[in-house]
């Protein structure tokens, strides 16, 4: 393993105060453009690179059985000179296999965005692969993408080649005979308007960009195809959608924009092709595919919104809200005079409409993909919450079952329409008999996509957290054996949905679990106590509970009996939520305005203050920040001077002061880029920003240390943030790949701190490595090139085990920057980790696999005049050393 040799001038964090000088909180303008969201990355890599915490490991715990959502999924052909196969993940990046999914690599861990919206393989050179960041789905837990990246050596390296500002890119179309002709379709920001959206063209390989079909800043293009037998006849599919904080992606009775455009002429001009569709206010997004064996032939997946079936009084959904009208949905249109004219051939009967009715659910503008067999005009398959196949040109459909659901990307090889690759919410999926049989390889793409984690008491300790599209889970944290070695492990399905918020009650590990917008309730992990839903029915007349996809959960810290819930009030529970209580008013705007298809103005944030029961703290979705300090007699709003109207992602009550409350706010659903972290310490009456030099947001965790109120974690949308002065400098702490970290936890007992990252998984970062960098002189260690060639070379050491004299040798060399170690014991050898060396002081750690036993070895030395001493400790105790060094090896830097 390579390691860093951190170098920092201990003077510099000498002459930091390790306070907080209270200052007036600037106005803090939003992050909106995407040139300054590239500048805020590289200085976010610069940090990276720089962090004195950067040779320190982050482990990836699992879960190893469950992926997660993908947009995409290309292929070489023809399969069997090369078996190579690119993964594009909703928020996990860009994933590569050269045997066919046996194995894959992350190839995009270092770049701007985990977004991904699209792949394309040059047709000609398949060393180039293009990448349209940013999943055009725009899902409730997308992320913007950042413009277009081009590889010209298979993804060892990228160049971000335009387009920053789109947001989302749904499709990307290469010309198969000139390649520097790249179409690329731009859906535009989620959630609010801009201008660069509509279809882009490049002539010259990415270079410049001319948008060729425009229409207006809230429409943008979802689809293109081109003719293969023309191929400056291009057809595309345009959407007028934005996401709303209270309303799923719509067709609005006012849309005109929804439709197919051909050009003959390469993109020059346009025209309408819409003969034969549903009127345009009745178009929702667009999927459009052609038949390569008779290019005449089109399908088009319109999400229809005529009606279909209206609901009854008193029905409800699959969340549990009051049912909408039921609309068509997914509708299959068919021409064969090159769009000429459409003829509806899907649903055309009960049986069939039905059919139809159900493909997607009331998530149209989730799904709306088709792709047509590459050899046979009538085999098309459409994409939604299964994946079908209809062998009559779209009269009848089929379910292909045997994989996750929620289907996203679909590629047929085109010299063998038997070979299918398959992408959804649960990852990959692979059929060599055109669907019948699926090969699921989950444990290759770790990806599940995390919106929370929360920690038991247990021993070992278990982690919890509710997986976009899966449930929840639990998995175990075992540091029994070795703390720099805990693997990943299968988890388990336990209490909640998919949006749950965890609250465990230490005591007997029952899970307090709110799920779909803030349904609770509690069942213990051993089943010893079983499912019981918690929350009281509300009385005819009275306004109904209002909760958040994600509706905030706590256990007192000072009665485990008691629980509290945020919907759009405060509700409190002493039984352990038998029975309730509403202890504040509704704190939100309550704006009649903003109430739709998603519950919006709710509490996001609570927290109680661990030092005094009744101070409680809660914030809104719509901004609001608010303190109780008499359990909920009286509510104080706390917002104020600069502070902004933005999403309270956290509230933390300090744990070490009592007039100490930390804030964070996203602006994610803002297409805000700001960092925003606040500090109080009067109860919220004044508030200092102390997100110092942190670069890059939205934020959406802060933790504190339980040990030292000056340290702090913070989890953003690209890696974790430590600081060790309260916020006056902050550090990217260890190796994490660029993550969306959703949520952070800090385990006291065994000092690991977990992370749930949305497309990631889960990781594990031990926080011990924190007080051993600090144990040789208060900070990381330091070397400078002269002090290197002391330690550089090999050494005999020898020690005395319980009384059993051992000699091993010791080995580092430098490999440019970094240097790597080795040991060498009798019973094998083993790479060190985590060495750091300030001229005189080592510290390494390594691991030996030994069967089924793993032994951890901890060092910690002292070089000088070429001898070395100091101890090693391992399972077999802690051993002092001494040793000569016998040669020295300094290489030239790279």
């Amino acid at each position: 393993m390579k390691v860093r040799v951190c170098l920092i001038c201990l003077c510099v964090y000498l002459s930091q105060a390790s306070f907080i000088v209270a200052k007036e909180s600037e106005a803090k303008t939003p992050v909106l453009s995407s040139s300054s969201r590239l500048e805020m990355f590289d200085k976010h890599a610069a940090l990276k690179a720089d962090s004195p915490y950067q040779g320190m490991s982050w482990k990836y715990i699992g879960p190893t059985n469950i992926s997660g959502r993908c947009t995409d999924v290309e292929a070489i052909s023809p399969r069997g000179q090369q078996y190579t196969i690119w993964v594009g993940a909703a928020t996990g990046g860009v994933w590569k296999s050269i045997n066919e999914g046996t194995t894959f690599e992350p190839v995009f861990d270092d770049m701007p965005t985990a977004s991904i919206g699209d792949i394309a393989i040059d047709p000609i050179d398949s060393d180039v692969v293009w990448v349209g960041t940013g999943e055009a789905n725009i899902f409730r837990s997308s992320n913007a993408g950042i413009g277009i990246f081009k590889t010209t050596d298979g993804g060892e390296t990228w160049q971000n080649t335009g387009l920053e500002s789109t947001h989302t890119i749904p499709r990307i179309r290469i010309h198969p005979q000139n390649t520097d002709i790249v179409y690329v379709a731009a859906g535009g920001h989620e959630w609010t308007s801009n201008s660069e959206r509509g279809l882009f063209k490049t002539t010259d390989g990415g270079e410049t960009w001319n948008k060729i079909l425009y229409i207006d800043e809230h429409t943008g293009v979802n689809d293109i195809v081109l003719d293969p037998q023309n191929l400056d006849t291009v057809y595309c599919t345009t959407w007028q959608r934005q996401r709303l904080k209270w309303n799923d992606p719509r067709t609005y009775k006012d849309n005109e924009n929804n439709g197919i455009w051909k050009s003959i002429d390469g993109g020059a001009t346009w025209e309408e092709i819409n003969t034969g569709l549903p009127e345009p206010h009745h178009r929702g997004r667009i999927g459009i595919d052609i038949a390569l064996s008779n290019p005449k032939v089109l399908y088009a997946y319109v999400d229809s919104y005529e009606l279909a079936i209206e609901a009854k009084p008193g029905q409800k959904d699959a969340y549990g809200r009051d049912k909408k009208d039921v609309i068509k949905g997914a509708t299959i249109f068919r021409t064969a005079d090159g769009g000429d004219s459409w003829v509806q051939v899907s649903g055309l009967d009960e049986k069939t409409s039905k059919y139809m009715e159900g493909h997607s659910g009331t998530y149209g503008w989730v799904f709306a993909q088709i792709r047509v067999d590459p050899q046979d005009e009538n085999r098309i398959y459409t994409m939604g919450l299964l994946l079908n196949v209809s062998e009559d040109g779209g009269k009848t459909f089929e379910v292909l079952k045997g994989m996750h659901m929620d289907h996203h990307g679909l590629w047929i090889d085109p010299n063998n329409s038997d070979y299918l690759l398959n992408v959804q919410d649960g990852g990959l999926a692979i059929s060599y008999d055109r669907g019948a049989n699926w090969k699921v390889p989950i444990e290759e793409l770790p990806l599940a996509q995390f919106y929370n984690v929360a920690i038991d008491s247990n021993t070992p300790f278990r982690v919890f957290g509710s997986i976009q599209d899966h449930g929840s889970y639990y998995g175990t944290v075992d540091v029994s054996r070795s703390r720099k070695t805990i693997r990943p492990v299968e988890f388990v399905s336990t209490l909640g949905g998919e949006g749950t918020s965890h609250a465990i009650d230490v005591r007997n590990s029952a899970v307090f679990a709110s799920k779909f917008y803030g349904d609770l309730g509690r069942q213990t992990v051993d089943g010893s106590e079983t499912k019981k839903s918690l929350l009281p029915p509300v009385l005819p007349g009275e306004e109904g509970l209002r909760g958040q996809w994600l509706t905030p959960t706590i256990v007192s810290t000072h009665n485990p009996d008691i629980v509290y819930h945020g919907m759009q009030s405060v509700m409190m529970s002493r039984d352990r939520g038998n029975t309730w209580e509403t202890i504040s008013p509704d704190l939100s705007f309550n704006d009649d305005r903003k109430q739709g298809d998603i519950n919006y103005q709710t509490i996001t944030a609570l927290s109680e203050s661990p030092l005094r029961f009744g101070l409680i703290y809660a914030g809104t979705d719509d901004g609001r920040i608010w303190h109780t300090t008499n359990g909920g007699k009286k509510w104080q709003e706390i917002r104020h001077g600069e502070v902004p109207a933005r999403w309270v992602s956290r509230l933390v009550a300090s744990e070490h002061d009592l007039t100490t409350v930390y804030l964070t706010q996203t602006g994610r659903r803002d297409d805000d880029f700001q960092v925003y972290v606040w500090k109080s310490v009067d109860l919220g009456e004044t508030w200092v920003d102390i997100s110092g030099n942190v670069p890059l947001g939205p934020v959406n965790v802060l933790r504190e240390d339980p040990e030292d109120p000056q340290r702090l974690f913070l989890g953003t949308d690209s890696s974790v943030y430590f600081t060790k002065d309260g916020g006056e400098q902050w550090e990217v702490l260890g190796d994490l790949p660029f993550a969306y970290v959703h949520d952070l936890a800090y385990h006291p007992r065994d000092k690991i701190i977990a992370i749930a990252t949305h497309g990631r998984g889960i990781w594990v970062f031990d926080a011990e490595q924190l007080d051993e960098a600090k144990s040789i002189d208060g900070d990381s260690a330091t070397a400078s090139a002269e002090d290197l060639e002391d330690l550089l070379g090999s050494w005999d050491v020898e020690g005395d085990a319980n009384g059993m004299p051992m000699t091993f040798t010791l080995e580092f060399s430098r490999d440019g920057q970094e240097i790597v170690g080795k040991i060498s014991f009798p019973m094998g050898e083993a790479e060190m980790s985590d060495i750091q060396f300030d001229g005189t002081a080592l510290l390494f750690n390594a691991s030996f696999e030994m069967g089924e036993q793993v032994m951890d070895v901890d060092a910690e030395c002292m070089i000088e005049s070429g001898t070395i001493t100091g101890t090693v400790s391992s399972m077999m105790g802690k051993m002092k050393i001494t040793g000569q060094k016998e040669e020295a090896v300094l290489q030239p830097e790279e």
